[in-house]
């Protein structure tokens, strides 16, 4: 497995930008325009304005009708112009106030439309509107889908598919000049996230995801600790080793990345603490899960692959606070050693858990691995995991459910999933759901087998094994959606790094 770290996103997706209106002879030299305008482009002033070809693209939008003004989503409208090159104008008319999921979705129709006459060119984009937070916000969307387009994706066809490997991007008539830094480090760490997802099985063992995390650990200066099988017997983390003793093959584990910023740390500085569900295959145990729901269960270490994407993205933004990065790696096996229901088995906090359904696996790992995160006292836990099939009940797959022990932060987690255009909707944490989880036979149940609000119940089972830390737990419905989210062109999506890094430094949740 090569891993895309080799070559800087920066290379790939290079971006032009320019105060300046392009020229009708500038445009006449290049297969692809793209206009964005605001619905004033309608008006008889535009027609005045110098722009070149206003004209064609006006009347292009009349012969379409009165829907095409319409605002209610982002309108991409095609214009072949009478020059000799045939120039393929996309006209798109944007109120400023667009969710940045619909910018999202847009710029990666503009990309799609744009890579699929195989131009080898740059894309010239050329801003109308002089609202610079509108314009702001149109490049950042753009440059987000041109970083998921060229991020390489699994292929072990004896010919692999051609993939786009760079994307130009030239802006004109921009107000400023944009720092583009974080969308580009939050492309880089979706596009790891969403490469890790997508390998096969077989591909992506417990012990193949080690060794691809030590090559990362070498290529980005992070100190790493693996923690084996007999480190979690002399810890004596049950909750884990129930569900990697049903594997023939002793390689499960976790896995501990410690980041720490290139400057003396700072009096007050606080700590953060990633950590991810990473189960490589999940059969659901002995209880099996049945064809349909085990197809693709190669993807439940998303998780885990969002943590360690956000650590990449951290990093390259030399983020200023320490990391720790957690990464539960095992596999759900049937055998004659798999756990079963009505096992008790102790956690490494003590706690001991009755085992309920074998399928509730996620659980049990995370419950030991948020643990040994507590230990170190961050001064703020996020983990990932998709962990429960209620939470796509609730939502679908275009949100995903986020849960806190700190209520206060609800607001902020909402808007920082509007802004970043990865949307989630959190949920109650109330105490009494724990009474659900009551066992007879030990401290607490692993779930229930009456499938009601079980990713609350989920949240509520993890917040056992977080000691007094402040919490934010991510269920990753919305990390596989059909035809791609947002910007992102793949089924995977590696939800999570945008929401993270819009969390972490533009709401500076952790400075709370």
């Amino acid at each position: 497995m090569k891993l895309p770290i080799n070559q800087l996103l920066e290379e790939r997706v290079r971006v032009r930008q320019s105060h300046n209106r392009l020229s009708r002879a500038q445009i006449d030299r290049h297969e692809q325009w793209v206009v964005v305008a605001g619905k004033g482009f309608l008006t008889e002033p535009v027609r005045k304005s110098g722009l070149p070809y206003a004209d064609n693209l006006i009347q292009g939008l009349e012969e379409d009708g009165p829907a095409s003004s319409g605002l209610s989503h982002p309108l991409l409208h095609e214009t072949v112009l009478p020059n000799s090159r045939g120039t393929r104008a996309l006209l798109t008319l944007i109120e400023p106030s667009r969710m940045m999921f619909d910018l999202l979705s847009w710029a990666k129709k503009v990309v799609k439309q744009a890579k699929s006459s195989r131009s080898k060119g740059p894309i010239l984009v050329q801003l109308m509107s002089e609202n610079a937070t509108c314009q702001e916000r149109v490049v950042r969307a753009l440059v987000a889908a041109a970083a998921a387009w060229v991020g390489p994706m699994p292929d072990y066809r004896k010919k692999p598919a051609r993939q786009d490997r760079t994307i130009a991007l030239s802006f004109y008539g921009l107000q400023q000049k944009i720092d583009l830094s974080i969308e580009l480090a939050a492309g880089q760490g979706n596009n790891l996230a969403r490469f890790l997802t997508a390998q096969p099985a077989n591909y992506l063992t417990p012990a193949l995801y080690r060794k691809a995390v030590t090559t990362l650990s070498r290529a980005y200066g992070w100190k790493m600790q693996f923690l084996d099988v007999a480190a979690l017997q002399k810890k004596k983390a049950g909750a884990f080793l129930a569900v990697c003793q049903g594997s023939a093959t002793r390689d499960a584990g976790i896995v501990h990345l410690s980041y720490r910023p290139s400057r003396p740390r700072q009096r007050g500085a606080k700590r953060l603490a990633l950590v991810g569900k990473g189960i490589c295959f999940d059969t659901g145990g002995t209880n099996l899960k049945p064809a349909r729901h085990m197809v693709d269960m190669h993807e439940d270490m998303e998780g885990s692959a969002v943590a360690l994407g956000t650590l990449l993205a951290l990093t390259e933004l030399e983020y200023p606070h320490p990391i720790d990065c957690w990464l539960a790696l095992a596999q759900n096996h049937i055998g004659p050693l798999a756990y079963k229901q009505s096992d008790v088995v102790h956690a490494m906090n003590g706690l001991g858990i009755e085992v309920v359904h074998t399928d509730a696996e996620g659980r049990m790992v995370l419950a030991d691995t948020l643990t040994l995160a507590s230990h170190n006292k961050p001064d703020l836990i996020i983990d990932y995991a998709t962990l429960t099939g209620s939470c796509v009940h609730a939502l679908g797959t275009t949100y995903s459910g986020v849960f806190t022990n700190r209520e206060s932060w609800l607001p902020d987690l909402i808007e920082a999933g509007q802004d970043s255009g990865e949307r989630v909707w959190p949920f109650p944490m109330d105490k009494n759901f724990d009474r659900t989880l009551e066992s007879q036979v030990a401290d607490l149940k692993q779930c229930t087998l009456d499938g009601e609000a079980d990713h609350i119940l989920a949240a509520r089972f993890l917040s056992h094994f977080i000691g007094k830390c402040q919490w934010v737990h991510v269920d990753l419905s919305a990390g596989k959606h059909k035809g791609g989210l947002a910007h992102i062109p793949t089924d995977i999506t590696g939800f999570g790094v945008r929401f993270t890094l819009d969390l972490l430094l533009n709401k500076k949740i952790l400075q709370h």
